[in-house]
């Protein structure tokens, strides 16, 4: 691959991993190698570095045979994710209910979702939220069930237009699926990603979700495809992810990057 200092185009990256835990280490192993580190101007943690894949794409194989990232004996390392959270997020993703503090969650977009129209009432300007009494997962189950396998109508949206406007809006933009040689599979999309915790989270539910919904169908439960153009490791993170792929900080370096708080 080209010098990271030399680059003058966009450089995708290919990762293709047997389980959800393999993706993680893999992902995590290549981020430093062909990552692009810079300081946040606008979102998440402003002013802070991180290290993002220019865009990248994760082809899991077989999602459901390791779900939780696993960590060394010894290491000291405390995984980002458990089981019970896991689990507990495949629910989240599968109700509407959200707080008056929130502006969404996934599952309301999934399973509730709700236009919000901005309006005048005595001289104040309101967000009404419409309601369009949609449930796309369980749209997506009829739709297979009783007009096929062979359609590339069932996607699953997460974000909408008036997303641009928040101050936190989705980073998981939509979740498309495909019944093919007899499976249910999973096309994601995140225009976002924290590798290190969020990555093993979010698709550890969704993979649930996966494995519910083609049980619902009718059919085998499949592969995972995951596509990001902001997949990234957050600097008070990047200890941990060299820690846990045994790699020397030098490694950034290789960049022209200088970290000393590894020095």
């Amino acid at each position: 691959m080209p010098e990271k200092e030399t680059r003058t185009g966009l450089y995708p990256v290919f990762i293709e991993a047997f389980d959800l835990d393999d993706a993680w280490f893999k992902c995590l192993y290549n981020i430093f190698k062909y990552g692009y580190e810079y300081v946040i101007d606008h979102g998440s943690y402003e002013g802070q570095k991180r290290f993002e894949f220019d865009f990248v794409t994760v082809h899991v194989k077989k999602p459901h045979h390791q779900i939780l990232p696993l960590m060394p004996e010894g290491s000291g390392l405390i995984p980002p994710t458990s089981m019970d959270y896991i689990q507990n997020y495949m629910l989240y993703l599968m109700t509407g209910e959200k707080t008056e503090k929130e502006d969404y969650t996934y599952g309301e977009r999934l399973v509730d979702f709700k236009v919000r129209v901005p309006r005048e009432k005595n001289g104040h300007r309101m967000i009404e939220e419409i309601p369009l009494n949609i449930n796309q997962i369980d749209e997506v189950i009829k739709m297979y069930r009783e007009k096929g396998y062979e359609t590339n109508q069932a996607t699953m949206e997460i974000g909408m237009p008036s997303d641009i406007r928040l101050v936190d809006p989705p980073c998981c933009r939509l979740i498309d699926t495909r019944i093919r040689y007899g499976k249910l599979h999973f096309i994601i999309y995140f225009r976002s990603w924290d590798l290190y915790a969020g990555f093993p989270a979010n698709l550890g539910g969704m993979e649930l979700l996966k494995q519910y919904m083609a049980d619902q169908i009718g059919v085998e439960n499949g592969e995972m495809v995951a596509i990001s153009k902001g997949m990234h490791v957050y600097d008070h993170c990047y200890k941990y992810a060299l820690a846990r792929t045994k790699q020397d900080p030098s490694i950034m370096q290789s960049a022209g990057q200088k970290h000393e708080e590894f020095e």
